[in-house]
């Protein structure tokens, strides 16, 4: 992040802590709810959106290395990510070009090869199949063309996109637009993962997008949790494209009062929250970053599985920082699924009966605006 984007948030926070007010969108926007609860609605968006749009699989620490691989199920889409030998970041159907397997399950490392559990064919982590057992059977395939079915995948600046169809490369520019260079700044190539932590609420996955999108909520539902921590219904929002920034200053903002300009980290006195189209968030916190993946889960409209995972700038090679990043993972779990979710799923119930209409997004709730807007939009042009 530049300097000057430093001042100039830190300068907007001040103004609205003096004024008491925050930014706001120029009217309230409402929504009928079925765009959570329509199955017709639903299918549209798995297709024209997150099956066809380049898509954040994580940052390159999720594969440290090569033989580093990362299996999981993506809209009903095996997916598995691998380092070569190369050091090149690939993605690949994670099914067996002989009888259609899954190879590999979970997170880990392979040495050079990996073998299908069904028959055993056998193939390099660059995808190529490397080996098959009683080949003779199999006299006039051309075996040379059974390599693994790749996805498209780029890797750049510290950050891994796929897409799950069709033959253009996965794009960063879709999703970044115009927050390339402040990405870029935030030096993510050397960031380490620690932890993954999955959930699965009973919600439709844009329910999932939302619960990010505002600080309204936080002095009602996050008492406990982060409510000390932020000012509640405290937000500066800014666009970028198809992406937006919404920044959540942390009540230790204060201290920057009186002190140089020179001397302002917007960062460390705040949570830096991106939009990454069509269904990413980009937490930048104090000392780490979170990135929160959310799909739905099971082919149905009313089911989600959100993935998170937390990347710290240095390896965690004690106890004490062991410690310092458990309780970060324990705080966003806690806010995330046991408050947000809980109250998503409630909201869904009402939703489900079929006897409410619409809600209502308030002129305090920026970004939840604009999410919506660009999701429409994307529907539109699909």
């Amino acid at each position: 992040m530049e300097t000057e984007t430093h001042k100039s948030l830190i300068r907007r926070v001040f103004s609205h802590l003096d004024a008491g007010t925050t930014d706001r969108a120029p009217d309230i926007l409402r929504n009928p709810v079925g765009i959570y609860t329509d199955p017709g609605r639903f299918e549209a968006e798995m297709a024209g959106i997150l099956r066809r749009k380049s898509l954040l699989a994580g940052l390159s620490g999720r594969l440290p290395g090569p033989g580093s691989f990362l299996a999981e199920d993506l809209t009903g889409v095996p997916v598995l990510l691998m380092r070569g030998e190369d050091g090149v970041a690939r993605a690949f159907l994670n099914s067996c070009r002989h009888r259609g397997t899954r190879l590999l399950d979970g997170a880990g490392v392979v040495r050079r090869a990996f073998a299908c559990p069904y028959h055993g064919w056998t193939y390099g982590v660059d995808g190529r199949l490397t080996g098959v057992p009683d080949q003779e059977a199999f006299e006039g395939a051309d075996l040379a063309d059974c390599s693994l079915a790749a996805l498209p995948c780029t890797e750049t600046d510290g950050m891994i996109w796929i897409r799950l169809s069709g033959g253009a490369p996965a794009d960063p520019g879709e999703s970044l637009d115009g927050l390339a260079a402040e990405f870029a700044g935030y030096a993510l190539a050397g960031y380490h993962h620690y932890a993954s932590h999955r959930m699965t609420p009973a919600i439709n996955w844009k329910m999932a997008l939302d619960t990010f999108m505002e600080p309204y909520h936080f002095a009602v539902l996050h008492k406990e949790t982060v409510a000390p921590i932020f000012f509640p219904n405290l937000c500066l929002y800014d666009e970028f494209g198809e992406s937006f920034r919404e920044y959540l200053p942390r009540r230790s903002i204060v201290e920057m009062r009186g002190r140089p300009e020179a001397e302002w980290d917007a960062v460390w006195h705040s949570a830096i929250v991106y939009y990454l189209p069509p269904n990413a968030v980009f937490v930048m916190q104090q000392d780490h970053a979170e990135v929160w993946r959310i799909f739905p889960r099971d082919g149905r409209v009313d089911r989600t599985e959100v993935c998170l995972d937390l990347y710290i700038p240095e390896p965690a090679t004690s106890d004490k920082a062991r410690r310092h990043w458990d309780a970060n993972l324990d705080l966003a779990v806690r806010t995330v699924e046991n408050e947000d979710f809980a109250a998503a799923e409630s909201a869904y119930a009402g939703f489900a009966s079929g006897l409410a209409e619409e809600v209502v997004y308030g002129r305090n709730e920026p970004a939840l605006q604009g999410l919506h807007r660009r999701i429409a939009a994307m529907m539109a042009g699909q």
